[in-house]
């Protein structure tokens, strides 16, 4: 027997919102019920491409009784107050990363969430993209051996808006925290972190105190090590890559590429196409099947989203790269 499809309220219809609507609407387990945005044009134009009535208020979204869950995509600063309002209404709740930017606005709300028995999942994605679950679960599975070394290397294709860098609360919590949580992904014990960063090229993140290009180093209680490389540039494409080293082997992921046709000729041998130029080319599948796992949460069913405990632990170790950053400690860390 088919189940009813969730009805899915969307707080945000920014570009991350939009991505969330087209996976709510080609999903056949969910449907757009709500759409929401204080900016309603935004809100009626996501409407009409993937359904759902629309509204300026989220308090009318959680008050309608035809939500089953609501999905957060709207900018960080709204994210405790709606998680909070959702969880007291009783309806589950998938939010963008980061829950907040400040730890102690989360922890404020970490017994509501924890005491309230509703599902509250965060939106870390790359834990669904097919290569990197893959390599995760390979890893899990002994294939390479007790896992000592993970690098993680992420450059974005062209810096943000100066506007954006300003609200964004730095490289570490905007950028590098999806790094944090895949190195979580992997080694979820981490008790240690150092990090460096500089400004090279970027006159946004040099007019509002950020780096451009970073690298931290965390430490396992096992003694693994994490290597994490940031750029906020990179003239390849989006450069997205991972590579296990264990005792027994090494597991890599490369990037992307925008086409599998490689031309060889006199000049040039292998010469292949770019990787693919954005996140939204890369983590499609992700997003989808991000949502899919999240649909299974909120029936009850096992479920590997990414919990509101894996979105405070990846602020923690945001924190304490930026600490390291600015003061050149190593930083202790308990996420527990």
């Amino acid at each position: 027997m088919t189940e009813t499809p969730l009805r899915f309220g969307l707080i945000g219809t920014g570009r991350i919102g939009q991505v969330h609507a087209r996976s709510i609407a080609a999903d056949p387990g969910t449907t757009l019920a709500w759409v929401c945005d204080p900016i309603v044009e935004g809100a009626r134009s996501v409407a009409a491409a993937y359904g759902g009535r629309v509204t300026e208020s989220a308090e009318e979204v959680l008050a309608a009784g035809d939500v089953d869950a609501v999905l957060i995509a709207s900018p960080t600063p709204t994210h405790v107050d709606l998680i909070g309002a959702a969880v007291s209404a009783g309806i589950p709740v998938l939010c963008e990363k980061p829950i907040d930017l400040d730890i102690a606005r989360v922890d404020a709300l970490r017994p509501a969430v924890a005491g309230s028995g509703v599902p509250v999942a965060l939106g870390f994605n790359r834990r669904f993209d097919p290569s990197f679950a893959a390599a995760r679960a390979r890893v899990a599975a002994g294939e390479i051996g007790e896992l000592e070394q993970l690098s993680i290397i992420s450059r974005d294709p062209s810096a943000p808006p100066a506007a954006y860098v300003a609200v964004s609360g730095g490289i570490f919590r905007d950028m590098t925290i999806h790094d944090f949580d895949m190195a979580r992904f992997f080694l979820p014990d981490i008790v240690e972190v150092r990090a460096a960063g500089s400004v090279l090229f970027d006159a946004g993140a040099r007019e509002h105190g950020d780096y451009d290009t970073a690298v931290s180093t965390l430490l396992a209680s096992s003694g693994a090590m994490v290597t994490i490389i940031n750029s906020r540039h990179s003239a390849v494409g989006y450069d997205q890559r991972i590579e296990a080293f264990g005792s027994q082997g090494m597991l890599q992921v490369a990037n992307a590429p925008t086409s599998l046709v490689s031309l060889s000729t006199a000049s040039a041998v292998e010469a292949k196409p770019p990787y693919q130029d954005f996140f939204l080319e890369r983590y499609a599948e992700a997003y989808a099947a991000e949502l899919r796992e999240f649909v299974k949460l909120v029936r009850g069913e096992a479920s590997s989203s990414p919990s509101f405990e894996d979105g405070r632990a990846a602020l923690i170790l945001a924190d304490a790269a930026q600490r390291s950053a600015e003061t050149g400690l190593i930083v202790r860390v308990d996420v527990g």
